[in-house]
């Protein structure tokens, strides 16, 4: 039985950085090593291939969850333990937080920006409550943070925003810092 689900947004490149790589590596095998399902966006390419490997070749139990329109884009990994096709990325989104018990945020582009901002603005607006967790490897989410900081100062989000977001800066701070927001 699987005690808790975490959300793994992440870039479907695997950026310039191989610390990048390793990151997705040690946090796929630290969730399954915690008997935690991966949840995530189901393909097989960049960081999202290598979190979900990793966590599959540490007996862990995989969601993953992709919009047809990326089925071949995204390599779809269809020997997940669950996979699931949606008809948007909307939805796409809304599985995959509806099955995750936290979000934790690789390294990642557009799109994972996107799934950020969508989960904070949801914790924001009291839909949910769970914890957000920036991953930054080698301080790669710096320049977010200091942006959400210079959001909260120009009084366009009061300074609770700050308090949805923890920043980690590796895999093991950021089981550490899911343990306690879980427990």
């Amino acid at each position: 039985m699987i005690s808790k689900s975490i959300c793994v947004y992440c870039g479907s490149r695997p950026g310039v950085n191989p610390a990048y790589t390793t990151a997705a590596e040690a946090l796929g095998r630290a969730i399954a090593d915690e008997g935690w399902r991966l949840v995530y966006g189901a393909g097989d390419v960049g960081l999202m291939g290598t979190v979900a490997r990793a966590a599959q070749d540490a007996g862990g139990d995989t969601f993953g969850v992709i919009p047809t329109h990326l089925m071949d884009l995204e390599v779809g990994k269809t020997d997940l333990t669950r996979f699931i096709i949606t008809e948007t990325m909307h939805e796409r989104k809304k599985v995959m937080v509806m099955n995750a018990d936290a979000i934790v945020v690789l390294p990642g582009g557009a799109g994972s920006l996107d799934e950020f901002f969508e989960v904070l603005t949801w914790r924001q607006l009291g839909l949910h409550g769970k914890p957000i967790v920036l991953l930054s490897v080698d301080n790669y989410w710096a320049p977010l943070t200091a942006l959400l900081d210079h959001v909260v100062d120009q009084g366009f989000a009061d300074r609770s925003l700050l308090g949805f977001v923890e920043t980690t800066t590796s895999a093991p701070a950021t089981i550490t810092a899911l343990r306690r927001a879980l427990s």
